[in-house]
């Protein structure tokens, strides 16, 4: 709903958050002051190398970690805690109970909730295993499935329970190219049927420009940001298209820039 202004308030803000784990021997500073804002229907993605604190953002808003400076709100509500009204899929294949169906997988979210009973959460259980195109696979367990497949189950379990935002970490990291590419397709088609919101992780360049409409940039650890840019205008069949690789040689060159100037100045040393 829109303020008296007529600006449609952001879903999720967050707003000057550093993050902080502690290792057996250090306290680590995951991300220091990143801002960022989400709006209904986003596909936004957290881009940045390993360790710059991507997947420790989405634990934050998963609530999952508290921010020792900043804040975090979804829907103008504060993160405190974990919640249904944000569902997360990871990158493990093991995401899945093994003792249940395919069904039952979907359904479990949704009966424990409590919001629907069992006759709903079946129908709604069937709906969003047909988006994923899994309906001949209802009846049957994780071990027979592919990873890929077991992915989309994942992704039905999360959309079935109507999450405010779908948190998504590096979900497509461990599939060959080719599994990925069709994931990440249908990812895209599920999203133009549905419209939902979702929030990114990815260590790929590529990736974040196929899958997102805005990508904010983290710099290497701490992750601080670097830039938001848009990317709604490109999909798979951008590829090799040269705005597309002008974006990816601008990103490329943001994520290294450290990098490439410690080498131009050791090659002038």
């Amino acid at each position: 709903m829109a303020d008296a202004s007529g600006v449609t308030p952001p879903i999720l803000k967050v707003d000057g958050v550093t993050l902080q784990y502690k290792t057996t021997e250090h306290l680590v500073t995951a991300t220091y002051r990143v801002s960022f804002e989400v709006h209904r229907g986003d596909r936004f993605v957290l881009l940045g190398p390993s360790g710059c604190g991507k997947s420790t953002l989405l634990k934050g808003v998963a609530g999952f970690m508290t921010p020792v400076e900043g804040t975090m709100a979804l829907n103008g509500r504060t993160i405190d805690r974990p919640g249904p009204d944000r569902m997360m899929v990871f990158q493990e294949f093991d995401q899945l109970l093994p003792w249940k169906t395919v069904a039952q997988n979907v359904m479990f979210p949704m009966l424990c909730a409590g919001k629907w009973n069992r006759v709903e959460a079946a129908e709604r259980a069937r709906h969003f295993i047909e988006k994923v195109n899994l309906t001949k696979f209802a009846d049957v367990y994780p071990h027979m499935l592919s990873g890929g497949m077991k992915q989309r189950v994942a992704i039905a379990r999360a959309m079935a329970m109507e999450p405010d935002i779908l948190l998504m970490d590096e979900p497509y990291a461990a599939l060959d190219a080719l599994t990925r590419r069709k994931m990440q397709e249908e990812l895209l088609e599920l999203w133009n049927d549905v419209r939902f919101t979702v929030l990114f992780v990815t260590h790929s360049i590529e990736e974040a420009i196929v899958v997102g409409s805005r990508i904010l940039v983290l710099s290497p650890h701490p992750g601080r940001v670097k830039a938001e840019l848009n990317c709604h205008q490109f999909d798979h069949t951008a590829q090799g298209g040269v705005e597309f690789q002008a974006l990816q040689r601008r990103i490329h060159d943001m994520l290294f820039a450290e990098r490439i100037e410690q080498e131009k100045a050791d090659a002038h040393g």
